[in-house]
């Protein structure tokens, strides 16, 4: 059996109970996207639990080209507020815990997701997709033990496990920062200050403005002040800049795929600049059919997808497919003014901007004769004022 291994109480525990339960010989693979962690330590954890191999793979270069770019090109966020982070990761993860299950010959393989929550469903969803022939094990569904009696289980056999208690659930890697449990779960209390990490609290952000301008190429993000970077380094230098302005905390109330509601608080500055400054290329660049039909039905269906699980989907590669044919023209910069919190753009420019001061300009731009506007406006409402006089007979 091959373990996607976070190194946390469920999946330590999950290496002895697999063995003891099913026979199994089992093999941990921990995925690095980006998370702050100690890798050598998960390591060390996975073979005093049991694990008869460990490997670790570096995947965040993979994870922010191939999933992360996807997100910034389809301004990916469920329900408006959740930028996908740890939605996003799970396909590639379990991508890369079914190529250890090839390469070892297994069985099976096992996560440590629960019953409750949305991970289940992307884990199991995208495992049948690409290996339907291996058996998906979910230890934490079946066992029926809480936290207390795994940390029993796991003293029992001597095992080392984390730290038995925790104050939040923390999912982490290099686009979003998740934070789930203890005080943030009272949906009426201000999130504790030290439940963040990544941000520093508005109030305490700088007095002076920062100002970042980003480059696009072709709807993703190739530069910042100038500088060419690539993803991965954009991401990392644009959360180092946002936390420090206090940008991206993100507090939302959302609808889970098990059917109810959960208070979620993430930190996202990286993810909340870039959507905010892609969105407004978009806004300069595309037609307004081309804009509403990206902004309110590609991108919301693409997100919800996503959080769905159903990165396996055809509709979503489909969806991606159709944005691709408008982003060739997302080229060009975007200036967001950062401050006390918020990400504000500022100013932008294209080569292939629709938007004409010439035109626009109020003192000296073009302007209709009064016979053509009032011809425009007549032909512009015959509709509605058709249907009116029908109905109102006027």
């Amino acid at each position: 059996m091959v373990l996607a291994y976070s190194g946390g109480l469920d999946t330590t525990v999950a290496i002895r109970w697999l063995a003891e339960n099913f026979g199994a010989e089992v093999i941990t693979v921990t995925v690095d996207v980006g998370q702050e962690e100690d890798f050598a330590e998960v390591e060390r954890r996975a073979y005093a639990a049991g694990a008869a191999r460990h490997y670790t793979i570096d995947a965040k270069k993979e994870f922010a080209e191939e999933y992360i770019a996807r997100a910034v090109l389809m301004n990916a966020m469920y329900e408006g507020k959740y930028p996908l982070g740890t939605a996003l990761a799970r396909p590639l993860i379990v991508a890369k815990v079914v190529e250890a299950a090839r390469r070892e010959g297994a069985d099976a393989i096992a996560h440590g997701s629960t019953s409750k929550g949305n991970d289940q469903v992307r884990f199991d969803v995208t495992a049948m997709a690409l290996a339907p022939d291996l058996k998906v094990i979910a230890p934490a569904r079946i066992w029926g033990m809480n936290r207390e009696q795994e940390v029993e289980y796991a003293r029992r056999r001597g095992i080392p496990v984390p730290e038995a208690h925790k104050k939040y659930s923390i999912d982490e890697n290099l686009w979003t920062r998740s934070i789930e449990s203890g005080p943030v779960d009272d949906q009426a209390l201000e999130p504790p200050e030290d439940a963040f990490k990544w941000t520093t609290p508005p109030e305490k952000a700088p007095a002076q403005p920062t100002y970042v301008e980003i480059g696009f190429t072709g709807g993703l993000p190739t530069s910042i002040n100038g500088e060419r970077l690539d993803l991965p380094s954009i991401v990392k230098a644009l959360n180092a800049i946002g936390g420090a302005n206090g940008v991206g905390r993100i507090d939302h109330i959302e609808s889970r795929l098990v059917g109810f509601k959960s208070r979620e608080v993430y930190e996202a500055p990286a993810a909340v600049i870039l959507y905010e400054a892609h969105r407004d290329l978009e806004k300069l660049v595309l037609t307004p059919r081309e804009l509403r039909f990206k902004h309110n039905v590609l991108d919301p269906t693409w997100a919800d997808l996503v959080y769905q699980g159903l990165w396996a989907e055809p509709l979503r590669e489909e969806l991606e497919a159709a944005a691709r044919g408008m982003e060739k023209w997302a080229t060009g910069w975007v200036k967001v003014k950062l401050y006390k919190g918020s990400a504000q753009v500022v100013g932008r420019d294209s080569p292939y901007g629709t938007y004409s001061r010439e035109i626009a300009d109020y003192a000296a731009g073009w302007y209709p004769s009064d016979e053509e506007a009032r011809g425009f406006i007549e032909m512009w409402s015959l509709h509605t004022l058709t249907a009116l006089r029908k109905r109102k007979n006027i």
